[in-house]
C-alpha cells in the first residue's frame, strides 16, 4: 500500500497548489494505473527503470497512443520529483526511461480571412442561442483565452473601462487579457438577452457567471466545445476545430502580423517561451514574404 499511499498524498499535494482540474485528472487516471501494475503492496524499493519500462510496455499493450503513453511517463516523473522533496526516495528512476517520439505536426489553423469569414457573417441556424454562441468564438478567438478560463469568467470580471478582462490561468493565476471592439460588440448584444432570461425563470441577479445554459446554469466546458465545433461545421470550418484551435489561431495570427513574440507569451498566460513557440506557426505566405523581402538572392 505505500506506493498507493504516497500516490494519494501526491496528488493532495497538487489540489493544495490549485493545479488545474484536467492535470489532476489526468495524473490520477496515469497514477492509477501505474498503482495496479506493480501490484498491491508495493514498495518504491521495488521500482526500478526496467519496471518502468514495462509499465509503459504494458500501456501500449492496453492500446493507449503514444502520446498518452508520454503523457504517464511525464506524470510518473513530477511523481518522483515530489517524493524525492518529501525523503521518500533517493533517484528518479523515470529519468532513465526515453520518452516515447512523438509526431511534430502542428495542428492546421483557420486562416485570418477564413475566421473572418466565420464571425462576420452571424450566426448560423444551428446555434441555440447566437448572441452568446457568437461571443463564445469572439472571446475564444479575440482574447485567446483557455477554454477553462472563458466558463470561468465572472460579470465583475469584465473591466469595460480598460477593455480588459481578468481571467484566471492554470494553478488560479490571474491576468488580464484585452478586448477589442467585436468582442465589445458581442458582449453588448449577448448581455440583455442574458438578463431576459434570468428574469423570465425568475432568478434575477442569482447568477454571476458570464456563460449561462438556457436552464440558467453556468456553462461547462464540455457545452462550449460542443457549440465550438457546430458553428465551426456549419461555416465550413473543419470538424477538427475545437476551443484550443482558435487559442492556436490568436497566437500564429498575431505573429503573422508582427507581434513580439514575448508579448504573444503574456497575452497567452505562458511561463516558458518555448510553449509560446510551440502554439504559434508561420504560415508558408509569411515564409515567402519575409524570404523574398531579405534575402539578397531572392531580389
Amino acid at each position: 500500500m505505500k506506493v498507493e499511499k504516497d500516490i494519494a498524498k501526491f496528488l493532495r499535494s497538487l489540489r493544495e497548489k490549485n493545479a488545474s482540474l484536467h492535470t489532476i485528472r489526468a495524473y490520477t487516471n496515469d497514477l492509477g494505473r501505474f498503482a495496479a501494475f506493480v501490484g498491491e503492496g508495493a514498495a518504491w524499493k521495488d521500482v526500478d527503470h526496467v519496471r518502468i519500462r514495462g509499465f509503459l510496455s504494458h500501456l501500449y499493450e492496453s492500446g493507449l497512443s503514444k502520446t498518452s503513453v508520454a503523457r504517464s511517463l511525464a506524470a510518473l516523473r513530477s511523481l518522483y520529483r515530489w517524493l524525492a522533496q518529501e525523503g521518500v526516495v533517493e533517484q528518479n528512476p523515470a529519468l532513465l526511461v526515453s520518452t516515447p517520439k512523438l509526431p511534430k505536426t502542428l495542428p492546421r489553423v483557420p486562416t485570418i480571412e477564413e475566421m473572418n469569414a466565420v464571425l462576420d457573417g452571424g450566426a448560423p441556424e444551428c446555434a441555440a442561442w447566437p448572441e452568446r454562441d457568437l461571443m463564445i468564438l469572439e472571446l475564444l478567438y479575440g482574447c485567446g483565452i483557455r477554454n477553462s478560463e472563458l466558463v470561468g469568467i465572472q460579470l465583475d470580471d469584465i473591466r469595460w473601462s480598460n477593455g480588459a478582462i481578468l481571467v484566471r490561468g492554470k494553478g488560479k493565476k490571474e491576468r488580464y487579457v484585452p478586448f477589442g471592439e467585436a468582442a465589445t460588440a458581442a458582449l453588448e448584444a449577448y448581455l440583455p438577452t442574458r438578463q431576459q432570461l434570468l428574469s423570465e425563470q425568475k432568478r434575477k441577479g442569482s447568477m454571476r457567471a458570464l456563460l449561462l445554459s438556457r436552464r440558467c446554469t453556468p456553462l461547462t466546458t464540455r457545452s462550449v466545445g460542443r457549440i465550438v465545433k457546430q458553428i465551426a461545421v456549419a461555416k465550413g470550418l473543419s470538424p477538427d476545430v475545437h476551443p484550443h484551435t482558435l487559442r492556436h489561431a490568436f497566437g500564429t495570427h498575431l505573429l503573422e502580423e508582427g507581434a513580439d513574440l514575448r508579448a504573444i507569451q503574456e497575452l497567452l498566460g505562458h511561463e516558458r517561451l518555448s510553449t509560446t513557440q510551440r502554439y504559434t506557426q508561420l504560415s508558408m505566405k509569411q515564409v515567402l514574404q519575409v524570404y523574398d523581402a531579405t534575402h539578397p538572392r531572392a531580389k
